[in-house]
């Protein structure tokens, strides 16, 4: 049988490890998929990234320390804009090639270690989907998420003044 890589598309995966004291750490989400159709979004951009934030602080219920890698979207002028203009908002931005800093590189590693040998027959829609439901279960895996923080060494507690 032969396999051909052509016109495949892609699933981009957006998310954030979410701690709020006294609650059980949680993994919110997005994803896209590219198709290879025209004028059609092939990952995440500015717009997606506030969506993302938004959805977050409408979720958690209060403000957001983001801990952010230095992606381009991610430090942009549209996206500090975007931050400037949010209260509730504040962004530590994490040293370059630091990726064993941030809590979503470990997300990514376990979630590729569950799809290393897969053949999707269904195409990139049946690709999503497996995504999204181990995404899924990873949100009931607070003992996960933990573990995958503690491995970064960040300190979550805030200094005393």
């Amino acid at each position: 049988m032969t396999v051909s890589g052509k016109r495949s598309g892609r699933v981009s995966v957006a998310g954030l490890v979410c701690v709020k004291p006294g609650h059980r750490t949680r993994l919110i989400y997005r994803t896209i998929t590219f198709h290879g159709r025209k004028n059609e979004p092939k990952g995440f951009g500015v717009r997606d990234f506030k969506r993302l934030l938004e959805a977050a602080h409408q979720q958690l219920g209060g403000p957001l320390v983001i801990v952010w890698d230095n992606l381009p979207a991610h430090v942009c002028a549209g996206m500090r804009q975007f931050i400037d203009e949010h209260d509730w908002l504040m962004v530590v931005q994490l040293p370059s090639y630091a990726p064993e800093l941030n809590p979503a590189e470990g997300i990514w590693a376990n979630l590729k270690g569950h799809l290393a040998n897969l053949a999707v027959r269904g195409g990139i829609d049946h690709l999503a989907a497996i995504i999204k439901h181990h995404l899924k279960r990873l949100q009931y895996r607070p003992d996960l998420l933990n573990a995958i923080i503690a491995q970064t060494e960040l300190i979550l507690e805030p200094e005393p003044p």
